[in-house]
């Protein structure tokens, strides 16, 4: 049974930091003539952890890709406590974590092989890497695979070689993408308990489409879609705001194709004595619904429901 309480004073930095600022300014990225993965995004970031919420598509990777200082902008800017970082992008890489969606390893290596070569780039002396790469596996739950090849771990477990890459460098700023992907429920538990501990004093960007991790550790949330930033705002914000317009009530499953052309149900159960649904609506849709207390589930599906409605399904 993994710990999933546990906190990481070996990995945290020391007591005092400067302050931190990582602003994108009017930023947008064109791959072709006619499309843009991303368009006048603007944000202004502090310490704490942002959650990117957006659907596959939504400009999420793009943006990542930027902020790791891996593509350049082609619109706007991005600095760095002050500093550009496509003009100057050393300062920020010297403090960057960074998991990408798709995060390859070598499959001969063990995790220890891979993480101190990984270390080495990164510019860590021996000593330094060795307790360091000691005290990651330790947090990521795998000292008892340090010396398994690679190439025999599950998708999970690479997963997990990834997070530990991204903290080697104890980085002020940690940019995730997608980091629970093949993650079991008690390692996503653990994972989202780690990055909790290490915002307190860093930078947490993490993106994903999974509602439950960004609502158990974000401090701050931004809906993106079609490569627009939709809201950036705290999550109570985002819950206050639909209060009194989310509904239960049950339907009977003849009904239910219907009343799917009316309504956006962020859930729906089937039992016994019907169609449990739920949705988000301005006023009452029957007699029969019910007040429920809004999650963030309905929030993301009502930001993007009505982002569908202004431009169209495509």
């Amino acid at each position: 049974m993994l710990d999933t309480t546990i906190t990481v004073p070996e990995i945290q930095a020391p007591v005092v930091f400067q302050e931190l600022t990582l602003d994108i300014e009017a930023v947008g990225k064109q791959y072709t003539r006619t499309f843009w993965g991303l368009r006048d995004f603007s944000l202004q970031l502090g310490t704490g952890i942002l959650g990117l919420l957006g659907p596959n598509g939504a400009g999420k990777s793009t943006l990542m890709r930027m902020l790791a200082t891996i593509t350049k902008p082609t619109t706007g800017r991005i600095t760095w406590n002050g500093t550009d970082v496509v003009r100057s992008p050393d300062g920020l890489r010297a403090v960057l974590g960074y998991l990408p969606q798709d995060f390859g390893v070598y499959p001969n290596l063990t995790p220890v092989e891979f993480l101190e070569y990984l270390a080495a780039m990164k510019g860590l002396d021996g000593k330094t890497a060795r307790k360091r790469i000691d005290e990651l596996l330790h947090v990521v739950n795998l000292t008892d695979a340090r010396k398994r090849p690679l190439g025999g771990f599950s998708g999970g477990m690479k997963q997990r070689v990834g997070i530990a890459q991204a903290l080697l460098n104890d980085p002020r700023l940690l940019i995730v993408d997608e980091p629970t992907a093949g993650l079991d429920p008690e390692e996503r538990a653990r994972f989202r308990n780690l990055l909790s501990d290490l915002s307190t004093e860093r930078i947490v960007i993490l993106s994903t489409h999974i509602v439950s991790d960004v609502e158990a550790t974000a401090s701050m949330i931004a809906l993106i879609s079609r490569g627009h930033l939709l809201r950036y705002a705290a999550p109570e914000t985002l819950l206050h705001e639909l209060e009194g317009q989310v509904w239960e009530w049950v339907v009977p499953h003849t009904e239910l194709s219907s009343l799917k052309s009316q309504y956006q149900f962020s859930s729906q159960v089937r039992r016994s004595d019907g169609i449990h649904v739920r949705a988000v609506a301005e006023s009452r849709p029957t007699m029969e619904a019910v007040n429920a207390e809004p999650n963030l589930e309905d929030v993301y599906l009502h930001a993007m429901n009505g982002t569908s409605q202004k431009n169209g399904d495509r």
